[in-house]
């Protein structure tokens, strides 16, 4: 007889949803760091993205649009600041 109910392990995210997120997350940084904040967005879009490949998400081309658009975050600040001469760039 049993009077307790036997242990399992109950959660309600997986490593493989955790990861899916990631991927989604690193794209819509990434989209939204090419009009806004940049210089954060972009870095934070590269590694979620990093991140979420690491982990072996079924996202596989939302996290490597998320890493293009990472990196072309810091294209566009980097040649922003090149094109008007200051740190950072305005519209």
């Amino acid at each position: 007889m049993q009077l307790t109910a036997p242990a399992t392990r109950t959660t309600t995210t997986t490593p493989r949803r955790d990861a899916d997120g990631m991927a989604v997350a690193s794209f819509i940084l990434g989209l939204l760091g090419l009009l806004v904040l940049n210089v954060f967005l972009g870095p934070i879009a590269i590694a979620l993205a990093g991140a979420a490949l690491w982990r072996g998400t079924a996202r596989r081309g939302r996290a490597f649009l998320g890493l293009t658009l990472g990196i072309a975050d810091l294209a566009v600040l980097a040649i922003a600041m090149q094109l008007s001469n200051t740190v950072s760039w305005s519209l």
